[in-house]
């Protein structure tokens, strides 16, 4: 049996404080609905004091809402001028935190070498980073995507032990993918088997059959209501990191629903 999917909501730059609050608010009325997955909600750094207040009472039983942060530092302080740090995002209740999404490669030139710091320095200080890989459009058509999935692997999990991979939530998130309103006609649930498959055959590789079956390997690619389960219905997925389809807060659940 599958373990509980997880779904990651990343809003992006999107919503400001009373809008999650709002949105929060919402959810809360539907504790069952919530209870089908683990739902962690990826928010901007000036939403996630208010979140973690709002969250603190309605997680007293069960943990049916997490957070995440979209971004941090590899250093614990000092001069790095729009930085936040992770003693910054734990203390505002952040148990996981984005890694290597496309658009902070794209736009914020990170390199694999960076991303593992981050990886490495989450780890370090009890966060659970989503480490997120994916190829462009030109990788794949060019029959490039296992060559850059590898790389990528390779280079953001340089250095980190099979106890501290085990911890880890591997994003794929192609970028060919995202943003497209609905992937069907680009990324097929086989290919993406395909993908998530060979995703965990390299961790098997590198840290051992007993890492490789427990670790979170999840999809994200303009995952919405009307696809997410099929993509969760495949063998090594295990659940979506959602983007377009997080922002309105009747959409989100009932894609949770479809689960």
């Amino acid at each position: 049996m599958k373990q509980k999917p997880i779904i990651i909501a990343n809003w992006k730059m999107n919503k400001t404080n009373s809008e999650a609050l709002f949105f929060v608010e919402i959810l809360k009325q539907v504790p069952k609905v919530l209870g089908k997955a683990n739902v962690i909600l990826a928010s901007s750094f000036t939403t996630l004091s208010d979140l973690n207040k709002a969250l603190v009472h309605f997680n007293t039983e069960k943990q049916l809402l997490s957070l995440a942060a979209q971004n941090m530092h590899f250093e614990k302080s000092g001069a790095f001028t729009g930085e936040v740090s992770c003693k910054m995002i734990k203390e505002v209740g952040c148990k996981y935190v984005l890694a290597g999404h496309s658009e902070r490669r794209k736009f914020c030139n990170e390199s694999n070498a960076l991303i593992q710091k981050k990886v490495k320095y989450a780890l370090d200080n009890d966060v659970i980073p989503v480490l997120c890989i994916g190829e462009s459009f030109e990788e794949r058509k060019a029959k490039n995507s296992l060559k850059v999935i590898h790389t990528q692997l390779e280079e953001c999990l340089a250095g980190l032990k099979a106890s501290e991979v085990r911890q880890l939530i591997i994003a794929y998130e192609p970028v060919w993918a995202i943003s497209t309103g609905g992937t069907a006609e680009h990324a097929m649930p086989l290919q993406i088997q395909e993908i998530h498959a060979f995703i965990r055959a390299f961790i098997l590789e590198k840290y051992g059959k007993k890492i490789a079956q427990e670790i979170t390997i999840i999809f994200g690619g303009s995952v919405n209501e009307h696809n997410v389960q099929s993509y969760l219905s495949l063998p090594d997925v295990q659940g979506a990191l959602v983007g377009g389809a997080s922002l309105d807060v009747d959409t989100f659940i009932r894609l949770l629903k479809n689960i």
